[in-house]
């Protein structure tokens, strides 16, 4: 995979893949801004499946599981500014404001669709990635320009961005059963229903009377099978949607537990 990123600084940076295609699963432990130059994007949620390509504007809220699929599309480069909008600069940036969140469960990815305010903003931050010497407060300058315009945009922003309360601890059954096809590490699982490690496991045994790992591996195969066989979807597109890293591993996880190969249904 041919990847570049160049950066004004560690939260804002232009961002692009040159291969065929990028899939990962991952969390988002920051607020991230993104407009697309070129490329499209695929991010596939528990409830909610996007498809984002050229010219489009969207926010992505902190502590989100998700699968993303980035393509090159029309002979362009998957190309991307990212802004992320740390837990730092928002407090420093809601300091003294008279804001009291009601937190959501799960917020949902913020659309902004080709937005001249917002586009104008993002456009003005591409000369300053071929500086070797950037002004040290600009990379604040935008980004507290694009939170306000955020605002202005949607009065509902201030409860997600103004909310800086860690993952409480929620039902592990309900919360598993919901988001077991991204393939996560155990920690991330255990922050986000607010546990440890050690107390994610051991109520997860409880629960569920087996291991983490083999109960994934077993619910991934389920969706997969109900997928290929109701569905009718290709072996290579399951393989993904249902949280395995590559097609060798699915097919031999798939015929262990099944009898046949994917490519069989």
């Amino acid at each position: 995979m041919e990847y570049q990123a160049r950066y004004i600084t560690q939260d804002i940076k232009l961002s692009s893949y040159e291969d065929k295609f990028f899939k990962s699963d991952i969390m988002f432990d920051q607020h991230m801004l993104v407009w697309f130059l070129s490329g499209e994007t695929k991010i596939v949620q528990a409830d909610a499946t996007y498809l984002f390509g050229k010219g489009d504007i969207f926010l992505i809220p902190r502590n989100q599981l998700a699968t993303i699929i980035n393509y090159p599309k029309d002979g362009e480069p998957h190309k991307t500014v990212v802004m992320h909008l740390s837990l730092a600069t928002l407090r420093n940036f809601y300091a003294g404001k008279n804001i009291n969140p009601q937190p959501k469960n799960s917020p949902k990815i913020f659309c902004f669709n080709n937005h001249p305010l917002l586009e104008s903003c993002l456009a003005s931050l591409i000369p300053y990635f071929d500086m070797k010497d950037i002004p040290a407060d600009i990379a604040s300058i935008k980004i507290t320009e694009a939170i306000s315009i955020l605002r202005t945009l949607n009065q509902e922003i201030d409860q997600v961005l103004a909310n800086f309360e860690e993952p409480g601890k929620i039902n592990l059954v309900d919360y598993m059963e919901k988001n077991f096809m991204f393939n996560l590490p155990l920690e991330k699982f255990g922050y986000l229903t607010g546990r440890s490690l050690t107390t994610f496991k051991r109520d997860f045994k409880k629960a569920f009377t087996m291991t983490p790992q083999r109960w994934l591996t077993h619910k991934r195969l389920e969706l997969a099978y109900y997928q290929l066989t109701e569905k009718k979807k290709k072996p290579l597109e399951v393989c993904y949607d249902v949280g395995f890293e590559n097609l060798s591993h699915f097919s031999f996880a798939f015929k262990k537990q099944f009898g046949l190969a994917p490519s069989q249904l």
